[in-house]
């Protein structure tokens, strides 16, 4: 049984956890299949990618199986983080890393590294049934899955250090609050209204958005000057796009620009 499933209909791709008897958990095998799916989906003429889990979970955490392993193994322990730690840490930086925009949809659990999974992405849609944790202290470890990286970029330092030590699960409510969840929906409309807002950032002009993507997430790492470079070497290269002429069209028109993605 596959513990994943992709599919590209048109301009937009979906990713979905299928792995039910362990919760969606991002275990090895899910991981590499989600890697291969995005290197896939990134060749095509997908503009949009969206993230979800079936069965009312995200993704419940990492892989327990995997960390029973590591306590009954004889290998050495480095090896088991060459094997398998990293390669799980790198699919959620090849979400993160993702060229065109991402966008999750969690309508249950996102806990551990699933909660990683989903604050990787550039968007996150929740239904009122929705809940998110850092608790990795409940299995005694450290975090991971570029937790480090990305919730202090989210939150703030001491915001992420309070849900990590803590491991509160945060109901949808509060994880909006905090900005974890870009948009809360009423569990009955979410389907529908997360369809409208991928839809939305399907039909945009695509390369816009990639180097906006692009711009935002480098630019807390550099200084001012350099911020504005980037984006005059960005605007630079959407100038010759076939949105921007049509954008600028439609805006002289008074009508809303169709965007093809070039």
């Amino acid at each position: 049984m596959s513990v994943l499933d992709y599919e590209i209909h048109d301009d937009r791709a979906t990713i979905t956890i299928t792995n039910p008897e362990l919760r969606n958990a991002l275990t090895l095998e899910t991981a590499q299949a989600l890697t291969d799916a995005l290197e896939t989906i990134e060749d095509s003429d997908a503009r949009c990618v969206v993230l979800q889990g079936s069965s009312g979970t995200f993704c419940a955490g990492g892989d327990i199986e995997l960390m029973m392993e590591g306590l009954t193994s004889e290998r050495e322990t480095a090896e088991l983080m060459e094997e398998a730690a990293y390669p799980i840490n790198r699919t959620v930086q090849c979400v993160y890393e993702c060229s065109i925009p991402t966008v999750a949809k969690v309508d249950g659990p996102a806990y551990g590294a699933g909660a990683s999974l989903a604050i990787a992405c550039d968007v996150v849609l929740a239904s009122e049934q929705a809940e998110i944790s850092f608790g990795f202290r409940r299995v005694g470890l450290s975090v991971d899955s570029g937790t480090s990286y990305l919730l202090p970029r989210m939150v703030g330092e001491n915001t992420a250090k309070d849900l990590v030590y803590s491991g509160d699960v945060l109901d949808a409510e509060r994880a909006h609050e905090l900005g974890l969840f870009n948009r809360v929906y009423p569990t009955d409309e979410f389907d529908q209204a997360a369809e409208e807002y991928v839809e939305n950032v399907t039909t945009g002009p695509t390369v816009g958005l990639t180097h906006s993507k692009r711009l935002l997430q480098r630019g807390l790492d550099r200084s001012f000057d350099e911020v504005i470079d980037a984006e005059v070497d960005a605007i630079e290269s959407a100038f010759g796009t076939d949105d921007f002429a049509e954008g600028v069209e439609a805006f002289l028109e008074g009508r809303s620009p169709e965007f093809e993605g070039t």
